[in-house]
């Protein structure tokens, strides 16, 4: 299994940079950041500062959409970066939230990601791809590689992502969640012709170390209210008596609204509605014996790669348990000699 570390770009930038330089210390192959530029600075910025400063590390958004820049904008800044830092990047991508509902736009289409993912994909990898009537390439590119990750909840949004995603991002650690997310997705690739296992499966939930239960689900108790919002839309387009199983879709029978000032952050005035029973279902909290049978039930299931949330209070901590004590445990066992 591989690990990812999420960090949200803070000023200072000098202080995402250092975590993610931590990460890599630590045994994460992936940093992946939020994207919402009102709320935070400029994630491809700071990526370039992570690539300069770091060997391995993987850097991408979790996630970017389709509507805050041109599709042909963000192809370029990928294709960028590789020429740079060489095939360090990855793309996350969604219909959007937070970055286009501090704007008072929208999340955008199904049709739109579909296009979307198509053409970032295409000119990240330096091939031409039909753009507005018109084919398109970079010139300067060659030998760019990226993958796009897509990252859904809803059953159109699953079938796509089994169609279209080089991977699968499902934003919460629920096992009952994960392995129905997981089996449509499958299921979608395997209806179009494609290998269902050459999709890669990622959850990404908050991780914290610790022992204090109610101080853990107090900070990451936030995290609930923003997978709230994408519920909230799945139950508005489904109703309750869907498909989409009823540990995802009744716990925000309390909820009341959104402040996306507070998004994503630890503490916030919005998530009272979230109980602990999701807040552990959601999350990793616990000691690293806790976080390691977890660990292990997800990759049972397919998961590829868990990326842990750090908007908490013990960031630096948590990154150095996963990568003295969690990290090693699901690696590979391998002897010297035998």
């Amino acid at each position: 299994m591989d690990f990812g570390a999420v960090l949200q770009t803070n000023p200072p930038s000098a202080r995402t940079v250092q975590l993610a330089k931590l990460a890599e210390a630590h045994g994460f192959s992936h940093v992946w950041t939020f994207d919402s530029h009102l709320l935070w600075q400029e994630p491809y910025v700071i990526f370039s500062r992570i690539l300069a400063e770091t060997n391995r590390i993987t850097v991408g958004p979790m996630v970017t959409n389709p509507a805050t820049r041109d599709w042909t904008v963000t192809a370029s800044t990928y294709a960028t970066l590789n020429e740079m830092y060489g095939n360090r990047t990855i793309c996350g991508i969604g219909r959007g939230d937070s970055a286009v509902r501090t704007t008072n736009g929208a999340p955008t289409t199904l049709k739109t990601l579909r296009e979307a993912v198509h053409v970032i994909r295409e000119l990240a990898n330096s091939r031409s791809v039909e753009y507005n009537g018109a084919t398109v390439r970079f010139p300067w590119s060659t030998g760019s590689t990226l993958d796009v990750w897509v990252a859904a909840y809803g059953p159109l949004a699953l079938k796509l992502a089994g169609e279209v995603g080089d991977g699968f991002i499902l934003q919460m650690a629920d096992l009952d969640v994960a392995e129905w997310m997981i089996s449509s997705v499958r299921e979608a690739a395997a209806n179009v012709g494609r290998d269902p296992q050459a999709i890669k499966f990622c959850v990404a939930a908050p991780m914290y170390i610790g022992d204090d239960w109610a101080h853990m689900r107090d900070q990451c108790r936030w995290f609930g209210g923003m997978v709230g919002n994408h519920v909230a839309d799945i139950v508005a387009k489904y109703g309750t008596d869907s498909k989409v199983p009823k540990a995802l879709t009744e716990y925000i029978a309390g909820r009341e609204g959104y402040d996306y000032n507070e998004h994503g952050k630890a503490g916030n005035s919005h998530a009272a509605f979230v109980p602990d029973e999701i807040v552990d279902r959601f999350c990793l909290l616990g000691t690293p014996a806790d976080h390691i049978e977890k660990l292990h039930a997800l990759q049972k299931i397919g998961v590829d790669q868990f990326a842990g949330y750090l908007q908490h209070d013990n960031k630096e901590e948590t990154l150095c348990v996963y990568g003295e004590t969690v990290i090693p445990a699901m690696a590979q066992h391998v002897v010297a000699t035998s």
